[in-house]
């Protein structure tokens, strides 16, 4: 893809661009060929993404890597720039680009562009090797398959060459399949076993270095090989008897260093050998094979005779005897000799070189060096290096017909998001569909940066839940991000569990890891004050409940142990009778309140009574949206300003505008589970409240809401001054009966 030379600042007044509004901001509309082709002119504060990363993107990651010239991991402005100069360069109708095909008419190249005529040779030749000469366009799938063009193909300018390239030379082809056979094999294009210049090269290599090996043995052939053919085995016999002879031979001198006390303890004593025989004897040989080659003398000679060997030595003994020494008794002296004599031989084993090729006939291996087919597959390898060309072309009209595929919706997604606006459509960083709490969230995001999402996320002003996406079969996992932006937050909590399905329909395991609270919708704000207001109570009964029941727990304990302990003595008082006149004060003071509290409610009662019938369900409503109208504007403030950028931002994109979710495009991004009407019988339901009593209890909930309203403004002690001498009567007969009760405990 060539490269162009990008002004620092472009001057968006050179060519007459046209704009859109998009997710409630202003943004180049690019609707024609013309508009790419002046991309380079555009200015770059007008580009919704300064740069994007390859991973986590949903398009064919063959594509994104021919974008990302520069391999950051980064599609940027100025390689976005780069690529759409190279492809109108290419094109007679840049327009094209709209219909993202995987195909194009060769009577699109413009003849007139040396690159595009490259491109139309390319595909013609392509088109012949498949057999489909004279076919007027080529498509990604015809190019891809690299195998099948190059399949009657001799040469192909890959570097490899098959035994059906050296045609009627047989020594060439037989060599080539040595080769194969010693080096390994490369795969041709044409998916044949062939060889390259670096195979063949290190074949011959093997064929000289192991022919001198074999000639510097011919040279000392006596000391190389003291005992013949047969040099190697008897190695082999030494080497296993090495440390058991040595074993011996070091006993034997102990034992003659101490004679006086005797060798027993340095032999197999008798006690050992009888135990043996309790046991099968086959199963033991291990443990046999550990005791002495044979019994230990002081004069340190071995006797030879098979019958006074270790059983599980005799048979290495006795193949030491017929390849290396047939004597009757060795020495420690003889012993050395022996192992010496392989010195020269194993310094030649050492120096081995060329054992690739060994396997071959060495008459053969000794004639290849001087028989010229070297140079002949050299030959061969340059002829097919002449068409390399040819493949360099047909890689580049591969490049070009997957940026002339994908790149138009790379735009959609880079310089307008119209792909993310557009409800029939995906974005590319939509990663697939999650299934949560009877909702389909659209708006999901691959995390790559946790850490980041943490830090930004929130400032997206959207409900967020990450989850862990796990697929057991493939043994893969990763984390998304997902928006809810319709329905209610109360079943979606961490640890619930849901099912995502990625772009290509595999479903994962996904579990809630972390939320991220903001308002999801209007409605669920109306509701909000009232849920936490009876989360409060609730919480607050639990705790006032629990701490009770664990001080009357306590209490009764504390009393049974000490009843226990300390039984009753005859002479304890006896517990008084309950006197009500000690409490009459108090049930004065609650008279007193419950007398307020009526009063206070009977006027709220009598005043709501006094409107007119269109009045009540006003008052009502009014005192609701008192309640939750706070909420409700809160909610829609912020339910306006979300904002998608910063959680791509987190992921590592560089975004250059906002990407606004207003209330109703947020209600496009997740549907909710729509059930039909049905008149259906369910045996396990609870009996249904009637209507009048849900109006009741809203009445009466309203009205106690009110009555909190007023007391906290003032309203409240007003009304109480006004109704005080009502409050006053009905209190004074209750004192005034229970004085005689109050002045009792006073005349005792």
């Amino acid at each position: 893809m060539a490269s162009i030379k990008i002004p620092f600042v472009a001057k968006s007044d050179a060519y007459d661009w046209k704009f859109c509004r998009v997710g409630g901001v202003t943004r180049v509309k690019i609707e024609d060929g013309e508009d790419i082709r002046h991309l380079p002119e555009l200015d770059r504060k007008m580009w919704t993404v300064l740069n994007c990363p390859v991973q986590g993107l949903e398009m064919d990651p063959k594509t994104l890597q021919i974008l990302d010239t520069d391999h950051d991991g980064k599609i940027k402005v100025d390689e976005v720039i780069a690529a759409s100069s190279y492809l109108t360069s290419i094109l007679n109708n840049p327009g094209k680009l709209f219909d993202g095909a995987d195909c194009i008419e060769l009577a699109e190249f413009n003849t007139g562009n040396a690159d595009a005529v490259a491109l139309l040779e390319s595909s013609k030749q392509v088109l012949s090797a498949l057999g489909k000469e004279g076919a007027a366009q080529i498509s990604i799938a015809e190019v891809s398959d690299s195998a099948k063009i190059f399949a009657a193909t001799v040469f192909n300018g890959d570097g490899i060459i098959t035994a059906k390239s050296a045609g009627e030379d047989a020594e060439a082809a037989a060599v080539i399949a040595d080769i194969i056979a010693c080096e390994g094999a490369v795969t041709d294009r044409s998916g044949e076993e062939g060889v390259n210049q670096e195979k063949i090269d290190a074949f011959f290599k093997a064929c000289e270095d192991l022919n001198a090996w074999r000639k510097a043995a011919e040279a000392d052939k006596a000391a190389i090989f003291p005992y013949g053919d047969k040099t190697a085995d008897a190695l082999a016999v030494c080497e296993s008897l090495q440390d058991k002879m040595d074993d011996w031979f070091i006993r034997c001198k102990l034992a003659a260093f101490a004679l006086e006390s005797g060798s027993s303890r340095l032999d197999v004593s008798q006690d050992t050998i009888a135990a043996l025989g309790e046991g099968n004897l086959k199963d033991q040989m291990a443990g046999i094979a550990d005791y002495p080659l044979s019994k230990v003398a002081a004069d340190a000679v071995l006797n030879l005779d098979l019958r006074n060997i270790n059983p599980a030595w005799r048979e290495r003994l006795s193949a030491f005897k017929s390849l290396v020494y047939d004597g009757d008794t060795l020495s420690e002296e003889k012993w050395k000799e022996i192992v010496a004599s392989f010195a020269a031989y194993k310094a030649w084993m050492g120096a081995k070189a060329g054992a690739e090729v060994e396997s071959l006939d060495p008459a053969r291996v000794a004639a290849l060096p001087a028989s010229g087919v070297r140079e002949r597959l050299a030959a061969l390898i340059a002829e097919d290096a002449r068409y390399e060309p040819q493949f360099t072309a047909m890689t580049k009209l591969a490049d070009f017909l997957y940026l002339y595929r994908d790149f138009y919706t790379l735009l959609k997604n880079y310089v307008t998001f119209t792909d993310f606006y557009d409800v029939e459509k995906t974005a590319i960083f939509q990663a697939g569909r999650l299934y949560l709490d009877q909702r389909a969230c659209d708006l999901c995001i691959k995390v790559s940066d946790m850490g980041g999402q943490e830090k930004m996320a929130y400032l997206s002003g959207c409900f967020l839940i990450f989850c862990n996406c796990t697929n057991h079969a493939r043994n893969e996992s990763f984390t998304i991000i997902a928006a809810l932006t319709v329905g209610e937050t109360g079943n979606v909590k961490v640890g619930k569990n849901g099912v995502f399905y990625d772009r290509a329909g595999v479903p994962w395991d996904a579990t809630i890891t972390k939320i991220i609270e903001n308002p999801i919708s209007i409605p669920e704000a109306f509701w909000s004050p009232y849920r936490k207001l009876g989360a409060y109570i609730d919480n607050q009964i639990n705790k006032a409940a629990a701490d009770k029941d664990s001080k009357v727990m306590g209490e009764m304990t504390a009393k049974v142990g000490e009843g226990i302990d300390k039984p009753i003595p005859k002479d304890a008082p006896k517990p008084q009778p309950f006197d009500i006149a000690k409490f009459s004060g108090v049930f004065a003071a609650i008279g007193l309140a419950l007398g307020y509290i009526g009063s206070f409610l009977v006027a709220i009662l009598t005043g709501f009574l006094k409107l007119t019938w269109w009045q009540m369900p006003l008052s009502l409503v009014a005192v609701m949206l008192l309640i939750s109208g706070p909420s409700m504007f809160l909610a829609w403030r912020k339910l306006r300003k979300r904002n998608l950028s910063p959680v791509l931002n987190a992921n590592g994109w560089a975004m250059n505008a906002n990407v606004k979710i207003n209330i109703r495009f947020g209600e496009t991004l997740t549907s909710q589970a729509k059930f039909p009407k049905l008149d259906l019988i369910d045996p396990f339901e609870k009996k249904k409240t009637p209507a009048w009593k849900k109006w009741l209890c809203g009445i009466i909930l309203a009205l106690a809401v009110a009555c909190a309203v007023m007391y906290f403004t003032g309203a409240f002690d007003k009304c109480c001054k006004k109704d005080a001498g009502a409050a006053t009567e009905l209190v004074a007969p209750a004192e005034t009966a229970d004085a005689p009760a109050a002045e009792a405990p006073a005349a005792e």
